[in-house]
């Protein structure tokens, strides 16, 4: 086994504390599209050098093609987080096609820095075992199990649920919820083993969203508005919460990583507000904490909203850190007092506002998904949100992966010297979505 591997293997933390005190990361990946790009080839899987100093910093070390053609790579995640799965190594990447509805099992372990696929399950026999389509956030379990949220049913004029895969052999085992309760429509989710509960949210019908957006699927229940809280070890739904007009559409679900805190944040994109959930007296409740207002801009027809398309917590739950895909801004807040957050810092990195950006270069689209490393100092940012999308509100966009510093005081500004153009590339344009770092990050981990 190569130094690297090992590494892979070794890097479990059984705190958050000790997952802050982590190496940092020489290396990450980055799941790459070609939809809605015009170049009809494979999507595929980058490797991006993060160590300063070298030859690699800021640029691609290698690609990993899929085998098909359209599957449109958004969300993926490990076979295994830190403690809360007593499983194998954390020695694959679990990468589905959003689109394509097929699951790639990614084997990063013999050579982190050129990783190879291992295994293929394709769409039909997701949707045999388990009726649903369009995978979306994969976390390991306890108990040798790999969930996946599943977006639609089994042609997309429907929502969905989630899909449970064997975390050793990557097998299809069937759903893995035993009562939905009111969950119809699913996005993303997250778990606290110490408080038995899961939360999921709600994005869309795959047949409204994957068009284009369209105002009028709102007011036609195609998209959502709640939070469902459920008892881990049971599989089912123990409480919903509408959040009204003021979250609609809630995305990105993030619990504190302190195991014992019963709280955490979930942005709503069409609001463009913050709200945090927590349990004040047996019961789940959710409070608006933060409002993006609305701008008015030449050429919309309503205020332009922000539009929270990814939110992370940096491990010591100190900072919160969120992006306005429209407006174009990345903000930093101190949740120190988690019921009032204050805002940091904020960059400009691009957006159809037209401001002046922080970045000192061109910057096309507006920062989109977001992963901070276990220590809370470096955030990588790229800017496709899904394909259709990306081509509605930024018909000309040119994708990047940018780096921005995070000081511990508070504060952020971008490393001029990290930047990869993934419009300008041999293979053609293609568009960056998520980002996984080396060992796993502030995403990756959840503790017992």
């Amino acid at each position: 086994m190569s130094h690297d591997a090992a590494s892979h293997s070794a890097s479990m933390f059984a705190t958050p504390d000790e997952a802050i005190k982590a190496p940092q990361e020489q290396y990450l990946y980055v799941a790459c599209l070609h939809e809605g790009t015009g170049v009809d080839k494979p999507d595929f899987l980058a490797v991006v050098g993060t160590e300063p100093g070298t030859p690699e910093y800021g640029k691609i070390i290698s690609e990993l093609p899929m085998p098909g053609v359209g599957d449109e790579l958004h969300h993926y995640g490990w076979n295994r987080c830190s403690s809360a799965c007593h499983g194998p190594d954390r020695t694959h990447l679990i990468v589905p096609g959003f689109r394509s509805s097929r699951i790639h099992i990614v084997n990063v372990a013999d050579d982190p820095r050129r990783p190879t696929i291992e295994k293929v399950i394709e769409p039909e026999e997701v949707v045999a075992k388990t009726g649903y389509t369009r995978p979306h956030t994969v976390h390991c379990m306890p108990g040798d199990k790999v969930v996946i949220s599943m977006l639609g049913n089994a042609d997309g004029t429907d929502g969905g649920g989630f899909a449970q895969l064997d975390a050793r052999t990557f097998e299809v085992v069937g759903r893995w919820e035993a009562d939905r309760g009111d969950q119809r429509i699913n996005y993303d989710f997250w778990y606290q083993p110490r408080h038995n509960v899961m939360i999921s949210s709600e994005f869309g019908i795959p047949e409204a969203y994957e068009p284009g957006f369209n105002l009028d699927d709102v007011g036609a229940g195609k998209y959502g508005r709640n939070l469902h809280f459920w008892n881990l070890e049971e599989r089912r739904v123990e409480q919903s919460i509408d959040l009204g007009d003021e979250g609609l559409i809630p995305l990105e679900v993030r619990f504190l990583h302190d195991p014992a805190a019963a709280q955490g944040y979930v942005g709503a994109a069409l609001s463009s507000a913050m709200w945090r959930w927590h349990q004040p007296n047996g019961s789940w409740q959710a409070d608006k904490v933060i409002q993006v207002e609305g701008i008015e801009h030449e050429g919309w027809p309503f205020p332009v909203p922000g539009l929270i398309t990814d939110l992370v917590v940096s491990m010591d739950d100190r900072f919160l850190y969120f992006s306005n895909w429209l407006h174009g801004d990345l903000r930093q807040y101190d949740i120190s007092d988690p019921a009032n957050p204050k805002l940091a810092s904020q960059l400009w990195l691009g957006g159809v506002l037209g401001k002046p950006n922080d970045a000192g270069r061109d910057l096309n689209g507006g920062p989109q998904m977001l992963q901070l490393s276990y220590d809370g100092r470096r955030m990588y940012v790229t800017n496709s949100l899904y394909s259709t999308w990306d081509n509605q509100f930024y018909p000309d966009m040119k994708s990047w992966l940018l780096k921005v510093d995070c000081h511990p005081e508070g504060g952020m500004t971008v490393d001029p010297g990290f930047f990869v153009d993934f419009n300008d590339r041999a293979g053609g344009p293609a568009r960056a979505h998520e980002v996984r770092l080396q060992n796993g990050d502030c995403t990756t981990e959840i503790f017992q």
